[in-house]
C-alpha cells in the first residue's frame, strides 16, 4: 500500500519529518495522536487521566488498527509499541521506520517529559521507558534510521535517500 510508518521516542521528529516526508512524497500525513483526540473527543491526557495507561493503550491500539490509507505518512506515538494489533497492521500497509536516537539525545531534547507529555509508571524513568521502548522499536522496524548527531535537514535527507535506496519508495 506504499505507507511509511514513523516510529520512536518522543522528540525524534515523527511528525515533524513525518510531515517533511509526505510534502515531499506528495503523500498524505496521519499523526495518530492527534487522530484520538479527534475519534475521543478528548485530549491525550484527559483520555489517560479518565482511563488509566492501560485504558489509553486499548484505545491507542484499536485506533491505530483501525486506518486505512494509502501512500501515507503515519506517525503514531511512541507508545504505539505495546499495542499488538496496531503494530501487526502497520506492517501489513507498510514500511515501518525506526527514528533512533541515542538515550542522551531525546533527553536533552525533551528536557522536562512530563511536561511534553510522556506517561512515565509510577518510579519509572525516561531511561527506563528509553530501555523498555529501543527493544520494542527494533523488533517491529523494517528500516532503523539513527539520528544523532544530524539536524532536521540531515535527517530527512538520510530517510529519503535511505527509503529510496531500498526500493520502500515509489516514485
Amino acid at each position: 500500500m506504499g505507507n511509511i510508518i514513523f516510529i520512536g521516542m518522543p522528540a525524534v521528529g515523527k511528525s515533524t519529518i513525518g510531515v517533511v516526508a509526505a510534502k515531499h512524497l506528495g503523500y498524505h500525513f496521519i499523526d495518530t495522536d492527534l487522530l484520538i483526540q479527534e475519534k475521543e473527543k478528548k485530549l491525550l491526557r484527559e483520555i489517560i487521566t479518565q482511563e488509566g495507561l492501560d485504558g489509553f493503550l486499548k484505545i491507542e491500539d484499536r485506533i491505530n488498527a483501525e486506518v486505512q490509507a494509502e501512500r501515507t505518512v503515519i506517525a503514531p506515538g511512541g507508545s504505539v509499541v505495546y499495542c499488538e494489533n496496531a503494530m501487526k497492521h502497520y506492517k501489513e500497509i507498510g514500511t515501518v521506520v525506526y527514528l533512533k536516537a541515542s538515550y542522551e539525545t531525546i533527553s536533552k531534547r525533551l528536557g522536562n517529559a512530563e511536561r511534553r507529555g510522556v506517561v512515565l509508571k509510577e518510579n519509572q524513568t525516561l531511561e527506563d521507558l528509553y530501555n523498555e521502548r529501543t527493544a520494542l522499536f527494533e523488533k517491529y522496524a523494517d528500516v532503523t534510521i539513527c539520528e544523532d548527531g544530524l539536524d532536521l535537514e540531515e535527517t530527512f535527507e538520510l530517510v529519503f535517500t535511505t527509503l529510496q535506496n531500498g526500493k520502500y519508495v515509489t516514485d
